[in-house]
């Protein structure tokens, strides 16, 4: 089941940002730790109680050179597009203002639910600013306070009672699921086609022409697909023509209810900073993960060609050096038909699992060949290993003190856990515990 999606709008300085920090936490740290990829922090997951979902910051959108007033009319209509809730964040120490009443003429258009937040709310003998918000016609505002963390819980108790009822779609245990993202424009919709064999999904020059995303049911070599297709821009406009950001809105619904992405990258232009973004959350969702350059057959190329690419992609994408590269043509077909196999190899090692002695006979190996190094006066001693759960591989390590595992000694496992067992294609996850 696909994530429910929470847009925060607003006028511009009204705390927007502050509150999506706040709600996302330490998750924006920590992916932006992870070595060559640029966030630019317009959309991250999030969890309330049992609620997961994703977020979008509306304030990281940039319209460019539009007026003031477009601008927020221009983010919001985003916002309207992509979001099942929608939090409509004000400024409670300025009141109501003219750009606030416009914000809530477009939010009236929707049939989305909107919850109302009254941001700059420090302490409670401030709550009485609120009352003049009635007037926006969104019922309750809830007072918070992004600078202090106030308030949120209840703002998200009410976001969380607008999420939609859980579909009652049916995983089929035997079906790869795998999506295709990427920039628009680089042969998407080309490669679906080039699969089936036939013109199912519109193909145009024109970036945007895909208009929802479509699963296409397929059998290859008596293996059940079903390929996602992203979807692209909704409707004309500048900002769905301009926006290249609002690609990553779309790419994440796609990834949330793949086995495996693709990553399509134009083998004419190269790779582009939102090729890097798109990728990072793949990643971050803990996908299976490959990438497909497509349009190789308008490359002009020599024997360094293609040796030069993989290069390029391994230096701009260190954060999935575990990711198999495929150089493709849709146009032609040219080595289409490998990638199911190649999906198929990358999603079985997505759901690896590992025996215990199995994992424990490489832990003491490499510890025997590599000791951990002193760290704050201590050696790290890892006593024993498990795996406890796949679609990423994820392993538990004991050890003495959590706070003495440094990262790089934690990469040198993941290294020979790879080694030993290929792990092509998926994320390893190795989580550090203290042994009771």
């Amino acid at each position: 089941m696909n994530k429910p999606t929470v847009a925060i709008v607003g006028r511009p300085n009204v705390g927007k940002s502050t509150i999506f920090n706040r709600i996302v936490g330490e998750r924006i740290s920590i992916v932006e730790d992870v070595a060559g990829v640029t966030r630019d922090r317009i959309y991250s997951s999030a969890d309330w109680l049992a609620h997961e979902f994703n977020l979008i910051d509306t304030g990281g959108i940039d319209i460019g050179d539009e007026p003031f007033l477009e601008q927020i009319r221009l983010q919001a209509e985003i916002a309207i597009d992509e979001a099942d809730v929608i939090i409509f964040l004000v400024n409670g120490r300025e009141g109501v203002t003219d750009a606030d009443e416009q914000v809530a003429k477009i939010l009236y258009k929707t049939k989305k639910p909107v919850v109302l937040a009254v941001n700059k709310v420090d302490n409670p003998d401030m709550r009485d600013m609120i009352y003049d918000f009635y007037s926006l016609g969104f019922g309750e505002p809830y007072p918070i306070s992004g600078a202090h963390g106030l308030g949120l819980g209840d703002l998200l108790d009410a976001v969380a009672n607008d999420f939609p009822e859980p579909g009652d779609e049916e995983i089929e245990e035997d079906v790869i699921r795998f999506s295709l993202i990427g920039r628009p424009n680089v042969g998407k919709s080309s490669l679906v086609n080039a699969f089936l064999g036939e013109e199912r999904v519109i193909v145009s020059d024109i970036p945007g022409t895909t208009i929802d995303a479509i699963d296409t049911a397929y059998e290859y070599d008596g293996q059940k697909y079903k390929i996602i297709d992203t979807a692209g821009m909704r409707k004309k406009g500048k900002v769905y023509e301009n926006v290249e950001k609002y690609a990553v809105l779309r790419a994440l619904k796609a990834i949330d209810r793949s086995d495996v992405v693709l990553i399509v990258i134009n083998g004419e232009e190269g790779i582009r900073e939102m090729d890097k973004r798109i990728a990072g959350y793949a990643e971050d969702a803990g996908k299976g993960v490959m990438f497909v350059v497509n349009k190789w057959d308008a490359v002009e190329k020599d024997d360094k060609t293609m040796n030069k690419f993989i290069a390029d992609i391994r230096d701009n994408f260190q954060f999935l050096d575990y990711a198999p590269i495929s150089f493709v043509s849709a146009k032609t077909k040219q080595r289409v038909n490998t990638l199911f196999e190649k999906v198929k190899i990358v999603n079985d090692n997505h759901a690896l699992r590992i025996q215990s002695s199995v994992l424990n006979e490489v832990i003491e190996d490499a510890v025997a060949r590599n000791p951990a190094p002193n760290n704050k006066g201590r050696r790290l001693r890892i006593y024993y290993a498990t795996q406890v759960a796949v679609k990423p591989p994820t392993f538990v390590v004991f050890v003495n003190d959590v706070e003495i595992m440094h990262f790089s000694y934690e990469r040198f496992l993941q290294n020979r856990l790879r080694e030993s067992f290929g792990f092509e294609g998926t994320p390893i996850r190795i989580i550090t515990r203290a042994r009771s």
